[in-house]
C-alpha cells in the first residue's frame, strides 16, 4: 500500500494537469488511469484525433476547390482513408506520449487500472488499496444514450466509432446539431459522403448566440450538408448493410418519416461517468442531471474527495476541466483557487471556426440589460479574402451601453478559435470595446475583424 497526498482519479485533461499542479506544488501525486494511454478521451478518442481529421480534410476541400484558382494546377489528390486515420493515430501518439512524459518528469505515479473509493482517503486499483489524504475525481464522460437508438459501433457509431470507420460511408445521418456532429458530419461531407443531420431543436448549436446558428448553418449547407430540424428520432433500425433512422418532425408528431443511411453517428451529447467508484455507498451527493455535487471550492460533501470537469456541473470543455484541475490542486495546498466561468470560450473547429464567450445578446436583453453590439463582416478583412475564407463570416461584440465593458462575443471566421482570447484577456480585465479599438493589430491580419467590431461599437468600424 502506497500512501500520497493526492490521487487523482482520470487522466483526462482535468486529471492530468491537476497532477502536473499539485506536483508543482509539492504535493506527493498519483494518478489512475485504466487506459493503455494517458489523456483521456479528449487526447485518445476525442478533441485531437478529429482535429486530425478536420485539417486533413480541410486540405482535401482547399485542392478540391481552391487550388486551381491560385495557380497551383495538377490533378486533385485522391484520399488513401486507412492513410489518413494513421497520420491521426500518429497525432494522437505524440501528445499522449507527451503526457506520459510529463508525469515522469514531474515524479507523478502512474496507476494503471480501474479505480474505486471504498472509504474516504482510500483508492482500490485491482487488489491493491492506496491511502491518500485527498482524492480528486476527474474520470470525465461519455456520450449519452438515446432512447430506440442502440449504438454498435458499426452503423449506428459514437464520436469513438465515427473516428475508425473501416470506410467512407456513401450516406451518413447524424443525430444531433451540436459541435460533435457538425465537425464530424463536415469531415465525411468533404470526404464524399452524403451527410444529412437530424436536429431536435429548430437551430444548429443550441444555446449560441442566434446569428452565429443563422449565418453558421447556411455555411455549411453551402458545403453541402443537409439538416432535418425540429425532428425528433424515433429508433434507428440496423440491419447486415445499413440503418434506417425514424423520426417524427415536432409540427406533425403523427407522421413517421424515414431516412436511409451506411453509418449513423449519435452526437446528442455527453454525461458524467463514474461507474465502479463507489459513489453510492461513500454518500456522495448527486445533482438531478447526475452530476457529482461540489461547491465552489470543488469539494463534495465527504471530506477529502473532490471532483472536477465533466463529472460536475458545468460545461462539458477540456479547458474548463484544466481550470478546475489547477484551482483545485491550489485549494489543497492551502491556496485560493480560482476559475472564472463567466470566461470560458467555446469552440467549434470547423472551417469557419466558430467561437464564442459570455453572455449572448439574447440572453442579456432577457435580463433587460442595455447594450450595444459591434459587428464587422470578415468580407471587409483583406486577409480572409486572400484566403477564400470571407464569405459568411463575422466578429460580433455585445457590450455594456453605459460602461461599455465588453459582455461577450461570437466569431465565425478563419482562425475563430484563437482570435477569441483577444476578448477573453480583455473579459478577464474587465476591458471596454473602446480599449480594443484603440489597440493596434498587426495588417493584415484576421484580428483586425476583432478590432473593426470593437469600433462599431463606438461610432462606427473603418471599413464598413
Amino acid at each position: 500500500m502506497a500512501s500520497y497526498d493526492v490521487i487523482i482519479i482520470g487522466a483526462g485533461p482535468g486529471g492530468y494537469v491537476s497532477a502536473i499542479r499539485c506536483a508543482q506544488l509539492g504535493l506527493k501525486t498519483a494518478i489512475v488511469e485504466g487506459r493503455e494511454t494517458l489523456g483521456g478521451t479528449c487526447l485518445n478518442v476525442g478533441c485531437i484525433p478529429s482535429k486530425a481529421l478536420l485539417h486533413a480534410t480541410h486540405m482535401l476541400h482547399e485542392a478540391e476547390h481552391n487550388f486551381a484558382g491560385m495557380g497551383l494546377k495538377g490533378k486533385s489528390p485522391s484520399v488513401d482513408w486507412n492513410q489518413m486515420k494513421s497520420y491521426k493515430e500518429e497525432v494522437v501518439g505524440q501528445n499522449t506520449g507527451g503526457i506520459e512524459f510529463l508525469m515522469k518528469k514531474n515524479k507523478i505515479d502512474w496507476i494503471k487500472g480501474w479505480a474505486s473509493i471504498p472509504a474516504a482517503g482510500q483508492v482500490k486499483v485491482g487488489d491493491e488499496t492506496h491511502e491518500t489524504k485527498n482524492i480528486v475525481i476527474a474520470s470525465g464522460s461519455v456520450p449519452a444514450a438515446l432512447p430506440g437508438v442502440e449504438v454498435d459501433e458499426k452503423f449506428v457509431v459514437t464520436s469513438t466509432g465515427a473516428l475508425d470507420l473501416p470506410k467512407v460511408p456513401k450516406k451518413m445521418v447524424v443525430i444531433g446539431a451540436g459541435v460533435i456532429g457538425l465537425e464530424l458530419g463536415s469531415v465525411y461531407a468533404r470526404l464524399g459522403a452524403e451527410v444529412t443531420v437530424v436536429e431536435y431543436m429548430d437551430a444548429v448549436c443550441p444555446g449560441m448566440d442566434k446569428d452565429v446558428q443563422r449565418g453558421f448553418k447556411r455555411i455549411l449547407e453551402k458545403q453541402g450538408l443537409n439538416f432535418i430540424m425540429g425532428a425528433a428520432v424515433q429508433g434507428v433500425e440496423a440491419s447486415k448493410t445499413k440503418a434506417k433512422v425514424k423520426y417524427a418532425l415536432k409540427k406533425s408528431p403523427e407522421t413517421e418519416e424515414v431516412i436511409d443511411a451506411d453509418v449513423v453517428l449519435m452526437a446528442t451529447g455527453r454525461k458524467p461517468y463514474a461507474e465502479g467508484l463507489g459513489l453510492d455507498a461513500l454518500g456522495v451527493k448527486l445533482t438531478e442531471r447526475g452530476q457529482i455535487a461540489t461547491d465552489a471550492q470543488w469539494r463534495t460533501n465527504v471530506p477529502g474527495i473532490y471532483a472536477i470537469g465533466d463529472v460536475i456541473e458545468g460545461p462539458m470543455l477540456a479547458h474548463k476541466a484544466e481550470d478546475e484541475g489547477m484551482a483545485v490542486a491550489d485549494v489543497i495546498a492551502g491556496k485560493h483557487g480560482h476559475v472564472n466561468y463567466g470566461v470560458i470560450p467555446g469552440v467549434v473547429y470547423t472551417t469557419p471556426e466558430v467561437a464564442t464567450v459570455g453572455a449572448t445578446e439574447d440572453a442579456l436583453k432577457a435580463e433587460g440589460r442595455k447594450i450595444k453590439v459591434g459587428k464587422f463582416n470578415f468580407m471587409a478583412n483583406a486577409r480572409a479574402k486572400a484566403v477564400h475564407q470571407a464569405e459568411g463570416g463575422f466578429v460580433k461584440i455585445i457590450v455594456d451601453k453605459e460602461t461599455d465593458r465588453v459582455l461577450g462575443a461570437a466569431i465565425i471566421g478563419p482562425a475563430a478559435g484563437d482570435m477569441i482570447h483577444e476578448i477573453c484577456v480583455a473579459m478577464e480585465f474587465g476591458a471596454s470595446a473602446e480599449d480594443i479599438a484603440l489597440t493596434c493589430h498587426a495588417h493584415p491580419t484576421y484580428s483586425e475583424a476583432v478590432r473593426e467590431a470593437a469600433l462599431a461599437c463606438g461610432d462606427g468600424a473603418i471599413h464598413s
